[in-house]
This record gives structure tokens, sequence and C-alpha cells, in this order.
């Protein structure tokens, strides 16, 4: 069984940075408190029984007061759920074995959310169809796809397929490589600095502009120049 001892110094790292992992259980707890005493082992056992699905964080709150802080704790035991960094769930009291149950059961995905995780990760084009259909607007699928169709040559599948979703950070890298296709290079510089005289006039540089742009990223110390210089070739 996964269970962390978690202190007020790990508490960060090893709950809210693993619930983007998987799925912590926090039991707030103190020595002094019977009823965290009953419920320790029942909610240690319910998870143990989700084999990795589940880890539960435990905190004694008397050596720990700033997690309590953190929680607004009123009373003990405490226990709450995060995923991404969020609670999603909780409750307080030494609830009965079902009770506790239902509380983790709900935590788990389903059957179907299994079985389109599992479609994601195989990663091949039949699969990612596969889970399409279960799903037609799953980010996931669609940013794993596209990226696919981009990489095997069909950049025009691509774009019709995130324009099924908001663009977000993905689709738009998706959409750059897509409409760049061959003509990608790593002399972003020559390339950017002979589009800016066309970007006022013509859609089509501008464009281009924008798209070499989302490939060289927000972390390439180009781009924000070039932005700059884009902006002031536009107004």
């Amino acid at each position: 069984m996964v269970t962390l001892d978690i202190t007020d110094e790990t508490f960060e790292a090893e709950v809210i940075e693993k619930s983007s992992e998987v799925i912590v259980v926090v039991d707030l707890w103190a020595p002094w408190c019977g009823p965290c005493k009953t419920l320790g082992p029942i909610i240690e056992g319910v998870i143990d029984a989700t084999d990795g699905k589940v880890i539960l964080a435990k905190v004694n709150i008397d050596e720990n007061p700033a997690i309590g802080q953190a929680f607004k704790v009123q009373s003990i035991p405490a226990v709450y759920a995060l995923k991404d960094g969020a609670v999603v769930n909780g409750f307080m009291g030494a609830l009965p074995v079902h009770e506790i149950q239902a509380f983790i059961d709900a935590l788990l995905p389903s059957q179907d959310e299994q079985a389109l995780e599992q479609l994601i990760a195989a990663g091949d084009e039949a699969s990612l169809r596969l889970a399409l259909q279960m799903e037609p607007a799953n980010e996931e699928t669609i940013g794993v796809l596209g990226e696919l169709l981009v990489a095997d040559g069909r950049p025009g599948e691509a774009l019709a397929l995130i324009d099924r979703i908001p663009e977000n950070d993905r689709t738009r890298k998706i959409a750059a490589t897509a409409r760049l296709g061959e003509a990608q290079t790593d002399d972003y510089d020559t390339q950017l600095t002979a589009l800016l005289d066309s970007v006022k006039a013509d859609d089509d540089a501008r464009q281009k502009f924008v798209d070499i742009l989302e490939l060289m990223g927000a972390e390439d110390p180009r781009t924000s120049d070039y932005r700059r210089k884009l902006t002031t070739r536009l107004y």
C-alpha cells in the first residue's frame, strides 16, 4: 500500500504536485483523536484495494499545523481528495466502511474512462479513432491524433480535426506545423526578416510569420522581439 506521512515541508511536493499524477487522499488526524483511530485502518484498507490508483497521505495536524490551516479544518478526522492540485471531494468524521468505499469509488475512472485512457495510451491511429468515437471532443485524443497526422504528412486532416475543440497551446503548435509543412527550417531569423516587409498587406505572409513564432515558442528569447517587430509593422 502506498501511504505517505506528510509534513508541512513535504506537502507541496508529495500532495499538490503528486496529485497531477495520481489521486491523493489526505487524512488529517491527531494522536488524541479517537474517531481518527477508527477511520484510519478503514480508509487504508479501501485505498489499498485500488492497487495504486489512489494514494493515501496522512497528516498529523498537531505536528503540521500549516496543513490544517490550509484546509481550514474545524474538526478531525477530515479527509480530502486532490486531483491536479485541487480538492475534488472530502468529508469529516469517521464514516462507515460502505460510505468510505463509495467516496473512493467516486474518485476512480469509470470503465469507459479507463478504456478511453488505454486507447489514447496505445497511440496508434486506429486506437485514437476509436477513442474519438467514444468522446469526439476529447482534447487529449485530438492532440495526440493531430500530431500523428502532421507527422504522417496529412496536414489538412490535422487542421480539420483540431477545429473540433477550442484553440489551446497544443493545437496552435499543431496548426503551425501543419501549415508550414516542409517549409520548416531552423533558419527562423532569415525567414522572419524576409517576411516582415509583407506582413501588413499579405495575409499568408502574416500567418506564416505567426506560425514560425509559434514553433519557436515563448521560451526562445527571439520570440518576444519578433512579436514587437510584427506589432510595429501592423500598427
